[in-house]
């Protein structure tokens, strides 16, 4: 993170002791930067929360998409250099099979306080405060790559399986979780309404981010054309490669399909095979090449999906920030494998809005 300028006192006549007392202290590092267009990366309370700028005028919400870095949990990996054993502090925010469910629940209520602190004034929330400071609770699913929605009014007594979770209520602050896969987060600024979407390429085959829309407009009244999203960082194109049932079943689902996919789409889709008799390529037995592959742009989809839906293109704003690339920010799943961890996207009103 960078540091913020600092200005030198000008020197006064006097002695030296009383030069050193009128010194001015060097300032504190920048808790704020600009990591892409529309969105900004905040240190709070040594955790950085990746934030879209286009809620920032919104006063009765508080959001965040997490990254890696900070955390009580340990994940062992190479160093770069040396390929020995590193241990190094992460903020995994999934229960996973490396890490204990009591590192999981104290990362997820440091994550909850920098949230909330993050709309405070910089101010991490107290330690030992209930449910991250002040009566704020996460609200967290049991992610199944469906597209099952839930709405909630009260926080559940155990996580139900969906992958949208929906809200009025001031005091919930909605999860979802990622290592690869597209969160999305819907806010609703008349209605007072907000929604967390995990979108995989399951997901984003059944429409859930347009269901949820659905669901908010069907039980709140939400125009699509007043919503606000953000979709956070993801696996990108250049490293999300997909075999042709992938490319078969979007093909079959939406007609301006190809324009999500990189590579032979057309063939793949059609189910033609590039290379029916193996013979003919007069390569050695246990050297044909490799099967083709194209690569999917889940953002893109989900965002083409929600206009499609109603929304406007000026209300949704798209992170570029590939987790497969930037695994010194993000866990990625496809490019470490199961020792990675989770991270979390959350959205809530806050409690004293209502």
């Amino acid at each position: 993170m960078p540091r913020a300028s600092s200005i030198r006192p000008q020197k006064r006549k006097g002695s030296k002791k009383q030069s050193r007392k009128r010194q001015q202290k060097p300032r504190k590092r920048s808790f704020l930067s600009a990591i892409e267009e529309g969105w900004s990366l905040r240190d709070v309370a040594g955790l950085e929360i990746l934030t879209a700028n286009i809620f920032d005028s919104i006063p009765w919400m508080a959001h965040g998409f997490s990254t890696r870095k900070g955390g009580a949990s340990k994940i062992v990996g190479k160093t770069v250099r040396k390929n020995a054993t590193k241990i190094a502090g992460a903020l995994n925010l999934g229960f996973t099979e490396w890490d204990s469910p009591q590192m999981v629940a104290r990362n997820r209520a440091a994550f909850l306080r920098a949230v909330l602190g993050k709309k405070i004034g910089q101010k991490p929330m107290p330690q030992s405060a209930p449910h991250a400071g002040t009566g704020e609770s996460l609200v967290t699913l049991r992610q199944i790559h469906s597209d099952a929605v839930r709405i909630f009014s009260t926080p559940p007594a155990t996580a139900p399986q969906a992958d949208s979770a929906i809200s009025n209520c001031a005091g919930l602050f909605l999860g979802i979780q990622t290592a690869d896969c597209v969160p999305i987060l819907l806010l609703d600024p008349r209605r007072h309404v907000v929604a967390a979407v995990h979108a995989g390429w399951r997901g984003t085959l059944a429409r859930i981010a347009v269901k949820t829309l659905g669901r908010m407009r069907l039980e709140f009244g939400t125009n699509p054309e007043e919503v606000l999203a953000a979709l956070g960082p993801a696996i990108g194109p250049c490293c999300y490669e997909v075999g042709p049932e992938v490319a078969q079943a979007f093909l079959g689902q939406f007609a301006h399909a190809a324009e999500w996919f990189e590579g032979p789409f057309e063939r793949m889709s059609s189910g033609e095979e590039p290379n029916p008799l193996p013979w003919l390529t007069m390569m050695p037995p246990g050297h044909q090449p490799p099967p083709e592959r194209v690569q999917l742009d889940l953002r893109s989809a989900n965002r083409r999906q929600l206009v499609d839906a109603g929304m406007r293109p000026r209300n949704i704003v798209l992170s570029a920030l590939c987790t497969a690339c930037r695994s010194d920010l993000f866990f990625s799943y496809r490019k470490e494998g199961p020792a990675t961890g989770r991270m979390m996207s959350v959205v809530g009103i806050l409690g004293k809005s209502r």
